[in-house]
């Protein structure tokens, strides 16, 4: 049943893509907030759509730390999921991502009329100061701007080096930065087709505020709560599947 709800969620992504990507393109000349909200829309579907499907839900844990923004928020990479969960939560955001996905066919089309933050991975230093110069103007336009700081999506119970672009963000603009960690690997795997039933853990933690610290000790700082957190989440649902066996 597993593989038949998968397909059926999958079938089901598909029109909801076709018929969002002409629309993003159609009502690109409107306000960026209106634009946003109005093609979020397709995150938001595709949650739901998820969840009568293949009976995957999420429980949220600190919806009190989120201030009232803008802020920039950096959260651990494990699946598509998060990148669709962290538009319900904060609105409006724009993502620090791979030039290439703006590449794909339709994705792609639909995504750039969104105000990403586009970067090319092996440009280096020119890379980072596209993301400071874009990141703050984003972020004083009262939008609040997404960092993978692992640059990719890592197994769960694994972690990898930190970017400095996030760390380097908060410092230059002086802007908080909101921690978020979740276990959503364990049910969509990384290029994973197949979604288990369950419950995804998130949590967001307290704002990290930079003042008076440096870019690197204020990743580490990231690194730390998202890494001790989202290894309590994989052990705690790793916990939950033996005594359910």
């Amino acid at each position: 049943m597993t593989l038949v709800r998968s397909t059926l969620y999958f079938l089901g992504v598909i029109p909801l893509t076709l018929f969002f990507v002409p629309l993003s393109l159609l009502i690109s000349p409107l306000p960026f907030p209106t634009r946003y909200k109005i093609v979020s829309r397709w995150a938001l579907y595709n949650l739901w759509w998820l969840e009568k499907m293949c009976n995957l839900r999420s429980r949220i844990e600190g919806l009190e730390h989120i201030p009232r923004g803008p802020a920039i928020i950096m959260c651990n990479h494990q699946s598509a999921w998060e990148t669709l969960k962290l538009q319900e939560i904060f609105s409006p955001q724009v993502w620090v991502l791979k030039r290439e996905l703006l590449w794909i066919p339709l994705f792609g089309w639909g995504l750039a009329t969104l105000k990403p933050i586009a970067i090319n991975r092996s440009s280096g230093k020119k890379a980072v100061q596209q993301v400071l110069e874009q990141g703050t103007e984003r972020l004083k336009q009262g939008i609040w701007v997404t960092i993978f700081p692992e640059g990719t999506r890592i197994k769960p119970g694994t972690t990898r080096r930190y970017g400095k672009s996030g760390g380097l963000l908060a410092e230059k603009s002086g802007y908080p930065i909101v921690p978020v960690a979740h276990n959503a690997g364990l049910f969509w795997p990384r290029r994973g087709f197949l979604k288990r039933p369950g419950v995804i853990d998130m949590v967001i933690g307290p704002i990290i505020d930079p003042k008076g610290k440096t870019a690197d000790e204020i990743t580490q700082e990231v690194k730390q709560w998202i890494d001790s957190t989202a290894m309590e989440l994989y052990e705690r649902q790793k916990a939950q599947a033996r005594d359910d066996t």
